[in-house]
């Protein structure tokens, strides 16, 4: 869901209103691809010190790849991120020995992820790309990662998670992060306002920010985790673990409805950690 803090790319897109109703693939494809590319520079301003431009992070708990290792060993092994956006997370992969491609419906992030190529030194292969439909050979990588890309702004997740398993090779590794679906329930908010529920868990009506002549100017998508596990093994995958982190001592920083009040008290993100059969 949408947080308080992207007031620029609400007044760039004309956003007049917000609605709870289905969406499809198309009308969510090009709403997030415009959301994204207006949003870009807004988005790096007020969290790119945070994302850093060569780290690997699931999730605003601080949950860092180089301390969980749940992609595996990367050396020389070829990597898919999927929603890549800046490409920190690709970057840092590369510096690791790995064969990063990095892909992203919005080619406002990806003018991102070529200035912290530019900045790094550390340079990889960037695709314009739709999840939903993923222009990659069959079997042709190793490992597949997406840490809060992609997979919410998707109508067709199923899809996204059949064309994952389509690109890896047998053994393949795919792990994606996503916000916890029990935060659908409360109002996006991370004070208190944020604790009590308004929204039924099983209602999976899109969240829909809309322009006056009521075209989409934003959508995320909502799934239970029993939805998320059907989709996954429907896809072939095997789900090896489900982690739930927990908001760690000390950290204080908020990240849109992500805050030490309600991280003491509720998941804020679920990443899935996923196998293709050998």
């Amino acid at each position: 869901m949408s947080s308080a803090d992207h007031l620029c790319a609400l007044h760039a897109l004309g956003t007049a209103g917000v609605t709870s109703r289905p969406a499809t693939s198309a009308e969510s494809s090009r709403a997030n691809r415009r959301w994204w590319d207006a949003d870009a520079d807004d988005y790096h301003a007020r969290h790119g010190d945070y994302l850093g431009e060569l780290d690997f992070m699931w999730c605003p708990e601080n949950l860092r790849e180089a301390d969980v290792r749940l992609l595996g060993d990367v050396m020389h092994r070829r990597v898919l991120e999927v929603g890549c956006g800046s490409a920190p997370c690709a970057r840092w992969l590369a510096t690791q020995g790995a064969q990063v491609v990095g892909f992203d419906v919005s080619a406002g992030m990806l003018r991102h992820a070529v200035d912290g190529a530019r900045r790094t030194g550390v340079v990889v292969p960037l695709v314009q790309a739709d999840a939903e439909v993923l222009p990659f050979a069959d079997a042709s990588f190793e490992i597949a990662c997406s840490a809060f890309g992609a997979v919410p702004f998707c109508a067709d997740s199923a899809r996204v998670m059949r064309e994952v398993a389509r690109v890896l090779r047998p053994g393949g590794r795919w792990v994606f992060s996503t916000t916890h679906p029990m935060r659908w329930i409360f109002p996006d908010d991370p004070g208190t306002g944020g604790l009590t529920a308004r929204s039924s868990y099983f209602d999976r009506s899109a969240y829909v920010e809309f322009d006056a002549a009521g075209e989409p100017t934003y959508v995320e998508h909502h799934r239970t985790l029993g939805d998320r596990v059907r989709e996954i093994t429907a896809a072939g995958f095997s789900l090896l673990d489900l982690i739930e982190p927990e908001w760690p001592a000390g950290h204080y920083r908020e990240w849109g409805q992500w805050s030490t009040l309600r991280g003491a008290l509720m998941p804020g993100t679920a990443i899935y950690v996923c196998s293709k059969p050998a």
